[in-house]
């Protein structure tokens, strides 16, 4: 299939990657200082788990025209910049599905309001990918991707070796589940730590169990539902993070599969002083939780302390204060 990336980024460029190595025509659209390193030498992407894989069969652009060609645009921009893609796809790729590979929760709505002729799909991608210093890409976590359900069999013909695809009827509760476990992206950048260092903390467990607890209720409070990221009821997630910590490792061992550097993007845009997407995570608990009139303290006190851009490591008891 011919697929444009939209946005091509940390996400975009992984999984354009190994779209490309499964035999589809992959377009990258994005910045120069993305896509040059890759015009120079290709691209390099790998994982924890030990993958190791060069693609060179993609083409690049910055020009958004390139879009007119793509049968699916897969959209990986930052909630900001949703609206000005849109107007860019609505121009260029009039009769292309358009998949919302983004974070948050607005993104798809966005798409569907802007491009109303046009099969608009939301999606959820659960791993994060991390650049690397060679100029390649890593994926640090791990999960499958869900997208919204819908004609074509889409989910099928985008799975590819180390990129499953699946379709989801419930792909608003799937959001919500991956937006509850992403809560604790602002965390990780707060902390200065790598993920497995903080979950190894009970300290940052205890905020982390609080922050998600505080989202739950709220949840509850609106009547919606959410499917759980990991394999525990999204409910238990935080008394299992309240364990002490030998217990907590044996339990949750799952959790701990990870890249030992592995951090958030969003500790990544902390780091670099680009514009985060808080707003579209804690922001949307806080939101709700004002319409269900229910306080939520900790996910005010995050956002807070991530538009004061602290120059040095929060501790778990610097973000309560």
């Amino acid at each position: 299939m011919r697929i444009a990336i939209a946005g091509a980024g940390s996400i975009g460029c992984y999984c354009g990657a190994l779209l490309a190595r499964s035999g589809h025509d992959v377009t990258l659209l994005g910045r120069a200082r993305i896509l040059d390193p890759i015009r120079d030498k290709g691209l390099m992407v790998t994982d924890f788990s030990g993958l190791r894989c060069h693609v060179t069969n993609l083409s690049l652009t910055e020009d958004p025209a390139e879009l007119s060609d793509a049968e699916i645009v897969i959209v990986t921009v930052k909630t900001g910049a949703t609206e000005e893609m849109a107007k860019q796809i609505g121009k260029y790729a009039p009769k292309a599905v358009i998949l919302s590979w983004q974070n948050g929760l607005e993104n798809a709505g966005t798409l569907h309001t802007m491009l109303p002729h046009h099969d608009v799909r939301a999606g959820m991608v659960p791993f994060n990918v991390v650049p690397t210093d060679t100029g390649g890409f890593h994926r640090a976590t791990s999960g499958e991707i869900v997208i919204q359900s819908g004609l074509g069999d889409l989910g099928a013909k985008l799975t590819g070796p180390d990129l499953p695809v699946s379709e989801s009827d419930q792909i608003e509760a799937v959001q919500w589940g991956k937006l509850v476990i992403n809560l604790n992206n602002a965390l990780n950048a707060l902390s200065g730590l790598s993920l497995k260092q903080q979950l190894l903390d009970r300290n940052w467990r205890q905020l982390m169990a609080d922050q998600m607890s505080e989202a739950l209720t709220v949840l509850r409070s609106a009547g919606q539902p959410i499917v759980s990221m990991t394999p525990l009821p999204a409910w238990m997630t935080p008394y299992i993070l309240r364990l002490p910590t030998p217990l907590f490792s044996r339990v949750a061992s799952r959790m701990l599969i990870i890249d030992p550097s592995a951090r958030t993007s969003m500790a990544y845009d902390l780091m670099a002083g680009r514009p985060t997407e808080i707003d579209s995570l804690q922001g949307e608990i806080i939101r709700l939780g004002e319409q269900q009139g229910i306080a939520t303290p900790i996910c005010a006190q995050v956002r807070e302390k991530i538009a004061q851009n602290p120059k040095s490591p929060l501790t778990p008891e610097q973000i309560r204060s």
